[in-house]
């Protein structure tokens, strides 16, 4: 069988499972939107519903987290026009793939994840049975669509490296070249945005504290207010980027800042190194406010209209599905399944 020529295709999606962040924003949308405007890829961006219930949620509140999240992906300029935006339980073939990876992937490649290691602990016997074949979803939300990159942040990289795994045992297994072996795309000096109150620790929405995130729904004084009340050494900020080194919170704001302002921390540190940070968290308050302000209203906006929200992604599981049940179907054919629909 000739090896198929794989249309460069980018998938990447966000779990609704509680407020955006400007983490989720700088690590994600922002790129999202960088990538679709470049021209010369699709881009699929999915909302990742069935990840989001590997541990329990409240119905009412995932039915909103999932439009809160399609209102942010919106807010910050992913175009349904230009990008396929839908949520994951609308496409049946995300699921079906998944069973087929399930019987490909191995208990130890499972067992060695360190994502699941880390969310069950102590308790791994309790854990749902999702949770641990997390990755294979994973798989098959990116395979479904033959997608070629996967823009990730670090703590994701593992699973996108199972992924190429399970990819590569199935083309094999079937003397195939279906799948294609996915690239994660890892870039940008904030792509991993850390808390305000540990700069050792991601920002995350299931921190304990409020004031270790920003939310993309704070207002501008609250925006402000956790910024000024970042967590910082004593120390003004150093005239290299190599003074960053062993100063997570300073390092933190700096890379915070050059996202923001779509300059490369060494730049940043040029323009503001040697100042005290009684000086520069203004400065990086000023700037977060006037990027984040007309994205939250946006965002608020589009919440007031949740049936245009449902719209959306209805109109983009449609999409997607276009794409991703021709792939399904070969799948079954390949595998040996009699009737699969086509």
């Amino acid at each position: 069988m000739a090896e198929p020529a794989f249309t460069p295709r980018v998938f990447s999606g966000i779990q609704p499972s509680g407020g955006l962040t400007l983490g989720n924003y700088l690590g994600a949308l922002k790129r999202f939107v960088d990538t679709q405007e470049s021209g010369g890829i699709e881009t699929i961006y999915c909302l990742v519903d069935l990840h989001a219930i590997t541990v329990w949620q409240d119905p009412e509140k995932l039915t909103r987290a999932t439009r809160e999240m399609a209102a942010g992906f919106l807010a910050s300029g992913v175009d349904p026009a230009k990008s396929i935006l839908f949520n994951q339980s609308q496409v049946p073939a995300h699921a079906q793939l998944a069973w087929i990876f399930n019987c490909v992937a191995r208990l130890g490649w499972m067992q060695r994840m360190t994502q699941f290691k880390d969310k069950a602990g102590k308790n791994s016997e309790n854990v749902s049975l999702g949770l641990f074949g997390y990755p294979a979803l994973m798989a098959a939300d990116i395979l479904v669509y033959h997608a070629t990159h996967v823009p990730v942040g670090e703590d994701q990289k593992q699973h996108v490296e199972l992924t190429r795994d399970i990819a590569i045992k199935f083309n094999n297994d079937y003397g195939v070249e279906f799948f294609p072996v996915p690239e994660p795309v890892i870039e940008g000096a904030a792509t991993r945005v850390m808390s305000l109150r540990d700069g050792s620790k991601k920002m995350s929405k299931s921190d304990p504290s409020d004031m270790s995130r920003i939310n993309l729904t704070d207002d501008p004084d609250t925006i402000s207010k956790k910024i000024r009340k970042a967590k910082t050494d004593p120390e003004p900020l150093p005239e290299t980027v190599e003074g960053l080194d062993g100063r997570p919170e300073a390092r933190n704001l700096v890379n915070i800042y050059a996202a923001l302002a779509e300059l490369t921390p060494e730049q940043v540190i040029a323009e503001h190194g040697g100042q005290q940070f009684g000086t520069f968290k203004p400065s990086l308050a000023d700037l977060a406010v006037a990027k984040l302000s007309p994205l939250t209203a946006e965002m608020g906006r589009l919440m007031q209209d949740p049936a245009e929200i449902d719209r959306i992604l209805a109109d983009g599981a449609r999409r997607a599905d276009a794409i991703a049940a021709p792939i399904l179907q070969k799948t079954y054919e390949i595998v040996g399944m009699i009737g699969a629909r086509s």
